[in-house]
């Protein structure tokens, strides 16, 4: 995985820049320790970070192809699971090639298929290619949005890069934001809306989008959309069908020159993962797999069950590891440092994130990184194959709005009054009603088929975005790739035609799933009620978000007060959040959790110099 950065404008001269652009780029530098390298002419600078997986030599960015008197350049990151695939049917069509990396065939294929090379590729991807005879950039993110790709359009220019802090260390990019921008971090955060980059100006290209860059001017389209198609396949069928591809998903993105490991909760997604994983590398010849498990501190004397974590994953994480017979780790946080570490979280995702959540697993991915440069991790397993409890619980299936974050009112009544004029409640109701008129339908698909179809497109479009930004953010923050094999595209396509009652076999959260790995897997993992990303229930953790919140709010001058109510909040704060009654976001932002995301959005506002221009 790779940082990338450029700056593109056909109608004035800009080489000479290159310490701009430098400054940029060493913005990356954890999402590419190993190496950097840059591209300067008239109209163009590129940056590029580069963390080596494959092909050490031959892997070089930017990347430079010529075909004739006709340039070509490139900078990449990401990782394609078809490059072998590809580059066979490219050397057919008469190209030969110097290296064995993914860059040079991903390169060639646009070189080939230009715009349209995106509907020939696998993988996780965001990429610019410089067309120097036509004058002419383009940029493209992955199908599902597992690699970031921002960009800011000012006056013919454009800036792109993997995160929103390098296009801020542009003279051009000031870190101020508006009224959505507010409405955005309060009225759907940690959530973002397709596109937005929170700041004035800067935005997110959308998955499965690309952008276009001719004569001082940008388009931008769509690539690749789900669509409802009939499904032709009775049960054992797709049974097959979901295990087939599940394993070619895992097994091409086995592929790495550096040490790979897998995250092994004990839950259903990684306990297949890493059980395919480790039969993959027993089947090759190589050393066995090691897993990891995260914990926290004293956690299994606060543990209590609830409906949304009804068992804690350490027993099943140890039980997974001996039946596959890996080399487990396991990771004890201190519940102290993983407060501590709310402000790295934020400096590593540029906004306000998941609290702890994002903090637990900035810590778990920092302790990985000493053995190990790439690991597997199960994350889009719920979203594409049911496995939260508002898939099943009849009040979240008919609620008119995000059924991880019905608290639009309650958020409302914490925002600072100056801002009470802002249409907070309508601005999340359009967000939700715009998502929801881009799904596609079956003719004839009854009223129960068609709202799942509308649930499944919500969460992968939105609470799965949060998710994968999240590990995005907090692994290469320490120079780590992770990978995600439930998010093949080929899978999710899959999977969103799959009728309910075939998804919901035996009437149980991904119950397809579990019965497509029956006999993989020990039937205590399959039939192991779903319990999500593990989060500290210790006291010292919630006295501790508690006192740093009250040192907050004792500053008069502590920026977050542009946006809150302080008396709402202290409120919370005093109650250890149990004065907020709903779930701020999800199952896992509740109680200490929300409190710990008022201390990351003034954390944010100090350390980025946020301002507001309403």
């Amino acid at each position: 995985m790779c940082g990338i950065a450029g700056w593109i404008n056909t109608k004035a001269k800009i080489s000479g820049n290159m310490e701009i652009m430098k400054n940029m780029t060493d913005k990356l530098l954890s999402r590419g320790p190993d190496n950097s390298g840059y591209y300067e002419d008239e109209n163009i600078i590129l940056g590029h970070r580069r963390l080596i997986i494959v092909d050490a030599e031959g892997g070089v960015q930017p990347m430079i192809r010529l075909i004739g008197e006709h340039k070509f350049v490139m900078v990449y990151n990401g990782e394609l699971y078809n490059t072998d695939d590809l580059r066979n049917e490219l050397k057919l069509k008469g190209y030969k090639f110097e290296s064995y990396s993914d860059t040079e065939v991903l390169l060639v294929s646009y070189i080939e298929w230009g715009p349209d090379c995106v509907n020939h590729i696998n993988g996780i991807f965001a990429f610019g290619v410089w067309d120097e005879y036509n004058k002419t950039f383009f940029l493209a993110r992955d199908h599902l949005g597992v690699k970031p790709l921002f960009y800011s359009f000012k006056n013919n220019n454009l800036l792109f890069s993997s995160q929103i802090k390098s296009i801020l260390a542009h003279p051009m990019a000031e870190p101020v934001i508006g009224e959505e921008g507010i409405m955005e971090i309060l009225g759907l955060g940690p959530a973002r809306s397709l596109g937005s980059g929170v700041f004035k100006d800067i935005k997110e290209i959308p998955p499965a989008h690309c952008l276009f860059y001719r004569d001082g001017s940008t388009t931008l389209s769509e690539y690749w959309k789900l669509e409802a198609k009939p499904h032709e396949e009775n049960f054992e069928q797709t049974k097959q069908s979901v295990r087939s591809l599940l394993i070619d998903a895992v097994e091409r993105q086995l592929i790495s020159d550096v040490p790979l490991c897998t995250f092994l909760s004990g839950g259903l997604d990684s306990s297949a993962i890493s059980a395919i994983s480790s039969k993959y590398l027993e089947k090759h010849g190589r050393e066995a797999l090691n897993t990891y498990s995260i914990d926290y501190r004293d956690n299994d004397k606060y543990f209590h069950s609830n409906m949304f974590q009804p068992t804690s994953d350490q027993q099943f994480a140890i039980k997974m590891s001996k039946y596959i017979e890996s080399i487990h780790h396991t990771v004890i946080l201190d519940n102290l440092k993983l407060m501590n570490a709310l402000e790295d979280a934020v400096k590593a995702n540029d906004l306000p994130g998941m609290a702890d959540i994002d903090s637990s697993l900035l810590l778990f991915c920092r302790e990985i990184r000493k053995d190990f440069t790439v690991a597997l991790s199960g994350e889009c397993a719920d979203e594409i194959f049911g496995g939260y409890p508002w898939f099943t619980r009849p009040e979240d299936i008919n609620s008119d709005t995000f059924p991880w974050s019905k608290s639009t009112k309650e958020r409302r009544e914490i925002i600072n009054k100056d801002l009470s004029y802002l249409p907070l409640e309508d601005y999340v109701n359009q967000k939700y009603h715009d998502t929801i008129i881009k799904v596609s339908k079956l003719s004839g698909e009854s009223k129960e088929e068609s709202r799942m179809r509308e649930l499944f497109y919500l969460n992968i479009k939105w609470f799965m975005m949060t998710l994968l930004n999240r590990k995005d953010r907090m692994s290469m923050a320490n120079s780590l790739e992770v990978r995600v094999p439930f998010a093949d595209y080929r899978l999710v396509e899959y999977a969103f035609n799959i009728p309910n009652k075939i998804k919901f076999y035996n009437g149980r959260e991904k119950g397809l799933l579990r019965e497509a790995l029956r006999g993989m897997l020990p039937d205590y993992i399959i039939d192991r009620k779903k319990s999500p990303y593990p989060k500290t229930h210790h006291i010292d953790y919630t006295n501790a978000v508690q006192s740093k919140m009250r040192s907050i709010l004792s500053d008069s001058n502590a920026p977050i007060y542009q946006l809150i109510d302080k008396e709402k909040v202290s409120d919370i704060v005093e109650s250890g959040g149990k004065s907020f009654k709903k779930p701020w976001y999800g199952q896992l932002m509740t109680g200490p959790q929300l409190i710990a995301y008022f201390i990351q959005i003034n954390t944010w506002m100090q350390e980025f110099h946020v301002s507001i221009n309403k």
